[in-house]
């Protein structure tokens, strides 16, 4: 059980609803970043991509977190986070079992903790996070349609939701409820310095506990980064998962061996960027 006295957080997901990744998030999410080598140990969980099933490739889950401590068992736990959010009640779900856990929790914070991943951080009995990286604290995002009717519906389940996170952060750092509603109302960035001084975290991470990533130093995007920005851009425009699995490997594939029709490898990978910045644009 955490060593903190940290609220217990009911997970009721609404029907209908699909969590979403703030475009200002995607923009400065590097999914690169990673905890440095030797830094991994037996008892460590990595949370660095989008949290709930929906997301391709490794989208974080509760199921799999809770897999993970029960492999561990009732011994102290290192997670190292970086993460752009996602589904706000899987954290919450993913809170509560870190919350849970009988040994200590350690969450070290590599690179950003937005949204839904900033509340599963609250769950630590310590809290690291490096010089150069981000919380992110913000109401609860969702989609939904209907008419007005619906939104007010929604608009209405979403409030209780909005104030169990602002009732989590006031349990870690004692900042007024009224001024943590006003910061998530207006999405507000939290560096780690700002974060010690306010108590969302406890100490800096050492520089070299985090992996610095090569796509830092060059203005295109890795490999790993582009996949991941296209898989959300896709997932935005309601693509089912199969598709956007699709067309990301179908890329990958055009891109890892021969160029498809004559095309240069350059040419291959342009078209890849113009696609991306379609997207976006949309």
């Amino acid at each position: 059980m955490s060593i903190r006295n940290l609220p217990n957080v009911p997970v009721l997901a609404g029907k209908g609803l699909q969590s979403a990744i703030a475009e200002s998030v995607r923009q400065r999410w590097n999914p690169d970043l990673k905890a440095a080598a030797g830094e991994d140990g037996e008892n460590t969980i990595s949370i660095l991509d989008p949290i709930g099933e929906s997301w391709m490739y490794d989208g974080v889950t509760a199921k799999r977190i809770a897999a993970a401590l029960r492999n561990i068992g009732d011994e102290d736990v290192v997670v190292s986070i970086n993460s752009p959010g996602g589904d706000f009640f899987e954290g919450l779900a993913i809170y509560n079992l870190l919350r849970e856990h009988k040994a200590k929790v350690t969450i070290k914070v590599l690179g950003l903790a937005a949204s839904a991943a900033s509340v599963i951080a609250m769950a630590a009995d310590e809290i690291q996070i490096g010089r150069a990286a981000f919380f992110m604290i913000h109401n609860t995002w969702v989609c939904a349609c209907g008419d007005r009717h619906a939104f007010q519906e929604v608009a209405d389940w979403l409030k209780p939701f909005d104030e169990a996170a602002i009732s989590i952060y006031h349990a870690r750092t004692k900042i007024s409820e009224k001024e943590l509603g006003n910061q998530l109302d207006k999405e507000t960035w939290i560096n780690g310095e700002t974060a010690v001084e306010q108590g969302f975290a406890d100490a800096l991470l050492a520089s070299d506990e985090v992996d610095q990533a090569p796509s830092q130093a060059s203005d295109k995007p890795s490999p790993n980064a582009a996949q991941k920005e296209l898989d959300i851009l896709l997932t935005r425009l309601n693509i089912p998962k199969s598709k956007r699995r699709s067309l990301c490997a179908a890329l990958k594939g055009s891109t890892s061996g021969a160029a498809p029709s004559g095309m240069s490898g350059a040419a291959v990978h342009a078209g890849v960027e113009k696609l991306l910045v379609k997207i976006a644009s949309l």
